[in-house]
């Protein structure tokens, strides 16, 4: 279990540098715009408890995937939100290693906050080079806390590599919470607990489905996953996205479920067209008569009503993927009826980053939910019961 890692809390910082590694992967629109601040929120308890100790702090995070230095993917406007949201000047290096950070961060005072330019502007983040871990290092600071929960699951240079050169480490409170939340969910949830899955592919949660139905009471799928399983069970599904290397598997997964006991649902209608295209007619259909030749981009109405039905009594709900092509209005509605009824349940709601926290953000519905993700990858090796990198290298508690 990871929950009993080192926090923040656990360590001595007063008048300490500390290093704080956050997630400020913040979506920008074409004006360099933060579009939703999120991310950014959610390491403020970090930030703040670190200035209130009297603590010195320095900030890093990587945004996007640059290719070398690129100011449109600069923090800067990072820096001028966090600026906004501590109601105090956060200074902004112009880069996260090298001189002129080492004399940003030696001039800092406690309380005061340095946010670092984006990681990965170097190469050697992403490769955790350990002379770049070093050279991060090397900005003096003697505490060092990972608050990135959406990043703890690479092996890069902020990540796992610069712990190496830093004594005291531990987790910030985001972190601690994530893994509160989906580690305990999972481990010993209340019951019904009720595992929704969506998305595309079947591939990409293999190891979530197979380490859930272990301990679940009813599996959902929906969204492009749906059809491999309802292919393996000799439906037509016309265009519909199938991965048929996955045919045995979902056979097998679902034979696991009946043997346990578990009530495994799928799909009863959808919503298809014959291609992808934003104006193309649309037929809603049972799942046995998808056209051929017809793609299924949404789950109905009626699957919506049986899988509501199915959450109705649920006392845990875990989600991840969205029911259908969610980005398109036309195939939005499958989702956002889910969103609506995981929040209107009575139960601990827990909703994996990503597209499914983009989903329920776009129903309105992210207020009512106990706890949204702010990781999609890390959420699910975590669901998979797999260590994550960047927290295997943390100390326990003593």
């Amino acid at each position: 279990m990871n929950m009993h890692k080192k926090t923040i809390e656990d360590i001595p910082i007063k008048g300490k540098r500390v290093f704080i590694r956050a997630d400020f992967n913040v979506p920008l629109d074409h004006d360099l715009n933060i579009t939703d601040d999120t991310r950014i929120r959610s390491t403020l308890p970090t930030i703040n408890y670190a200035i209130d100790e009297g603590a010195t702090v320095i900030l890093a995070s990587h945004l996007d995937r640059p290719q070398g230095f690129d100011p449109r993917y600069s923090l800067a406007p990072v820096a001028k939100r966090l600026t906004r949201l501590l109601g105090k000047e956060v200074f902004f290096a112009q880069d996260c290693i090298g001189s002129q950070a080492k004399k940003m961060a030696e001039r800092l005072k406690p309380g005061d906050v340095l946010l670092l330019e984006n990681l990965r502007f170097h190469e050697g983040e992403e490769k955790n080079d350990a002379s770049f871990a070093r050279a991060l290092s090397e900005l003096g600071a003697e505490v060092y806390i990972n608050d990135a929960f959406g990043t703890v699951h690479r092996k890069h240079a902020s990540v796992t590599g610069v712990t190496e050169f830093i004594k005291e480490k531990g987790c910030g409170f985001l972190m601690k919470k994530e893994i509160a939340y989906l580690e305990g969910a999972v481990a010993d949830p209340a019951r019904p607990f009720v595992a929704i899955l969506g998305g595309a592919k079947v591939s990409g949660k293999i190891g979530v489905i197979e380490n859930l139905e272990k301990k679940v009471d009813k599996v959902i799928i929906g969204g492009g996953m749906a059809f491999t399983f309802l292919k393996a069970f000799g439906v037509e599904v016309g265009n519909s996205l199938v991965e048929d290397s996955m045919l045995s598997f979902a056979l097998h997964i679902r034979e696991n479920a009946i043997r346990q006991g578990i009530k495994f649902y799928l799909p009863v209608d959808c919503v298809v067209a014959p291609n992808k295209d934003p104006g193309a007619e649309t037929k809603l259909v049972p799942v046995l008569e998808i056209p051929k030749g017809w793609t299924a981009l949404d789950i109905g109405p009626a699957s919506v009503h049986l899988f509501t039905e199915a959450i109705s009594n649920a006392k845990t709900i875990l989600w991840n993927g969205p029911m259908g092509v969610f980005e398109m209005d036309a195939y939005s509605r499958g989702t956002s009826a889910v969103a609506h009824a995981v929040a209107s349940a009575y139960a601990l709601t827990i909703v994996g980053g990503g597209e499914t926290s983009l989903a329920v953000h776009k129903a309105g519905e992210s207020e009512n939910i106990s706890f949204i993700s702010t990781g999609g990858g890390a959420a699910l090796q975590l669901l998979e019961g797999k260590e994550l990198p960047g927290l295997s290298v943390l100390p326990a508690r003593e």
